[in-house]
């Protein structure tokens, strides 16, 4: 059995699959947090305590199957403040949690050249501002160390504190090329080196499930805990998507893209940046929208979703649709001004509603193609497979819609979790074969055809699009000189 663990926002999940990617157990807990203002906490101690029931429930379907590894993925830059021994002194400041904000200049200045090569810009919700907001108030003393969310469920399992892994620590400006931090950049910043984790490539084996976690959960004593990946990046590996032009575009509340290239993209404005890949030296750059699913929902509370399908496959004629519900863009491109709009007004249902929900389901497939744009002007490679994933892909009207935008085969995996991809993750690190893990344990329920004429027509709203994105000033206008 291979089994993953994801410490999501709202929940923990765990599972287990056997060597053909079968399901054989899971479970799941709910998970709380604090939010207030810019503010977004979680405990720490829920994060072991939730993780460990769901692992004793999930146990208990075994069935007493072998275990071959287990892997852990959490949320990108939620960090915290622990003790010499790992115990947690700080809560968890969760991903989106925007207090540091203010040091983001700082944090960007600091290091911009280093920056500059791996190919992004500091974010405001990033860790190292977070860090620099801890200095700030003399917490980076005394022996205090930092470490990422899934350090504190890792650790817990092995029976003393654990390496961070590289994927985990991109946001805290560890140096993905070097392998390092950079001091030089950290003694800009007044933050001492000893304050961070020492950091391993995701699939190190970095140590066995000690007998008290064993008792705890249920697991078999022994068994290896591996280093894990973020929920972005454990997403692409449940979809199999490990080849170089590869790409994963998942669509819930928000759109986020990644993939595989086989050199570091690189794009200044600081919309896409890259992990390592768990294999080989190759590279998984991608980004994250703030634009997506969420658009639907909130501008059609309640609705009988199914019948505003109907209606939207009906029409013909939309508005070029930009489906933004709150302020700022950060992917395909960065403008903290951007706003939603319809036409050229702004984004609102009046009218024909069926008509507003096809001009929002095409408005987030014009911005997936734009985001493709985008990156392959960055260097990525994106000319291999798509994969579609999240909730968004229950509504098969709006996938044949996607996949005609882009004018390219999808696939739709069986299990697109991310605790799916922690078990391919774990499966590889034993093997020494992350991609043949990936080929087993991965499933396709079903591949999209685009309409060669579909995606001809939809091609024209797709330039007007961007050329008003491009007329707005948000947009790199070098996107509309060939017409999108």
């Amino acid at each position: 059995m291979w089994i993953g663990v994801d410490l999501g926002t709202q929940s923990v999940r765990a599972l287990a699959v056997d060597d053909a990617g079968r399901t054989v157990a899971g479970a799941a807990r709910p998970l709380g947090g604090r939010r207030e203002g810019p503010r977004h906490e979680q405990d720490p101690a829920d994060w072991w305590t939730l993780a460990a029931d769901a692992l004793a429930e999930l146990s208990t379907g075994l069935g007493g199957r072998p275990v071959g590894a287990l892997a852990v993925c959490a949320t990108s830059g939620t960090v915290l403040l622990t003790g010499a021994a790992g115990v947690p002194l700080t809560p968890g400041l969760m991903y989106d949690d925007a207090r540091a904000g203010a040091l983001a200049a700082a944090a960007q200045e600091a290091g911009a050249a280093l920056w500059t090569r791996l190919g992004y810009r500091m974010q405001p919700t990033w860790a190292l501002p977070k860090v620099l907001w801890w200095r700030d108030r003399g917490l980076l003393a005394g022996g205090v160390r930092l470490a990422h969310q899934p350090d504190v469920v890792a650790a817990a399992l092995v029976g003393h504190p654990v390496a961070s892994d590289s994927s985990h620590a991109l946001k805290t400006g560890y140096d993905l090329v070097a392998e390092r931090w950079p001091t030089e950049v950290l003694a800009r910043l007044d933050v001492d080196p000893a304050a961070l984790p020492e950091v391993v490539r995701p699939g190190t084996v970095l140590g066995a499930v000690c007998r008290e976690a064993a008792a705890r959960t249920g697991l078999p004593p022994g068994t290896p805990v591996v280093a894990g990946m973020t929920d972005g990046c454990a997403a692409q590996l449940a979809a199999g998507a490990l080849g170089v032009g590869e790409w994963n575009a998942v669509l819930g509340t928000t759109l986020t893209l990644k993939g595989v290239s086989a050199a570091l993209p690189n794009d200044p404005t600081g919309a896409v940046y890259s992990h390592r890949a768990p294999h080989g030296e190759l590279w998984l750059p991608g980004g994250a929208s703030s634009t997506g699913a969420g658009a639907v929902r909130a501008l059609f509370p309640g609705a009988d979703l199914d019948a505003l399908t109907a209606g939207a496959a009906r029409v013909r004629d939309v508005a070029p649709c930009y489906p933004l519900v709150g302020p700022g863009e950060r992917f395909p491109f960065v403008a903290p001004e951007a706003r939603g709009f319809l036409g050229r007004g702004p984004l609102a249902v009046s009218g024909d509603r069926a008509a507003v929900f096809a001009a929002v389901c095409l408005g987030v497939a014009h911005l997936e193609r734009l985001s493709f744009e985008v990156l392959a002007a960055a260097g990525a490679d994106v000319g291999g497979p798509v994969s579609f994933t999240g909730g968004a892909t229950r509504n098969a009207w709006w996938n044949q819609l996607r996949c005609d935008v882009l004018g390219v085969p999808v696939r739709l995996p069986a299990n697109p979790e991310p605790a799916l991809g922690m078990a391919v993750l774990a499966a590889g690190a034993v093997t020494g074969d992350v991609p043949d893990a990936a080929r087993r344990l991965v499933r396709v329920r079903r591949v999209i055809e685009p309409d060669p004429a579909r995606t001809a027509a939809l091609a024209p709203a797709y330039h007007a699009l961007v050329a008003e994105l491009v007329r707005r000033g948000w947009l790199d206008p070098r996107f509309a000189a060939d017409g999108g």
